[in-house]
């Protein structure tokens, strides 16, 4: 079974809500990616995101951008990130999603990155600037390599288009809180509660909420209405401040740790 139903199953016979965690491949360097994947399955996180560096990250934030030219710096490439993923599946069996710009699979070639993808360990591709209506084959291909497309939901999301993107999604969807790029809020979004309820109309699939969660407290409060809770910025910012001191994984870990313990304090 694909890590991440799988995750989602264990975490619904117990009544507990998911906590997934963005950091961008590659910053500061491949190998503490590595050393912060391990790290944070042990302190209880649930689903790792690891973003594929990319010149042109316009999904993103400042924080998130910056990390990704620190990735690209440090010479991070997709099969880098395939090579570490593997790395990480000798230590670890926490589940994994590539958050990715489509121009990059395209390059590689779509059947072939995928299939490497599922050979390394990955168990789910969310591939930003790829919307289901222009999926093609990748769907297929994802279908046929045991991967979980995921795909966006947004504030401004219609309906009508709700029922589609959930329809083409599989391990969980993700809900976008917030309009704009990823980065760090003071505060919750007030249409998150409505947003929620209307995308479980659609679909029995987890419902994921990122964008704009920076703190334990915020996470508590969107773990009551979602099954799960993304933060990435406020880590991301730790790991850009900290970079290669000895203290880097210690201390972003117990910020995850903090996290987890607020998320799952939730019933």
């Amino acid at each position: 079974m694909n890590r991440i139903i799988k995750k989602f199953g264990d975490l619904k016979s117990h009544s507990k809500k998911g906590l997934v965690i963005y950091i961008g491949a590659g910053d500061p360097d491949l190998e503490h990616t590595k050393k912060l994947a391990v790290a944070f399955d042990r302190v209880g996180v649930d689903i790792l995101e690891l973003g594929v560096p990319f010149s042109d990250p316009l999904a993103d934030g400042v924080v998130n951008q910056l990390s990704a030219q620190r990735g690209l710096q440090s010479g991070t490439t997709p099969p880098a990130v395939l090579k570490t993923v593997a790395k990480i599946r000798e230590q670890s069996q926490i589940p994994i999603v590539l958050y990715i710009y489509y121009n990059l699979i395209f390059r590689y070639g779509v059947d072939d990155f995928i299939k490497e993808a599922a050979k390394c360990g990955v168990d789910g591709l969310l591939v930003l600037d790829l919307p289901p209506e222009e999926a093609g084959q990748y769907q297929n291909f994802m279908k046929k390599a045991g991967l979980c497309p995921i795909y966006l939901v947004a504030p401004t999301t219609p309906e009508e288009r709700i029922k589609v993107i959930v329809n083409n999604t599989d391990g969980f969807v993700y809900y976008v809180s917030r309009e704009g790029v990823t980065g760090m809020r003071n505060s919750i979004s007030e249409t998150l509660p409505m947003m929620v309820s209307t995308i479980k109309k659609y679909t029995t699939l987890p419902v994921a909420v990122g964008f704009g969660i920076s703190n334990p407290e915020q996470a508590k409060t969107v773990a009551t209405y979602a099954d799960a809770v993304v933060v990435g910025s406020a880590v991301v910012d730790r790991i850009g401040k900290l970079g290669k001191s000895p203290l880097m994984i210690q201390e972003v870990s117990e910020f995850v740790k903090s996290l987890n313990i607020a998320v799952k304090s939730v019933k």
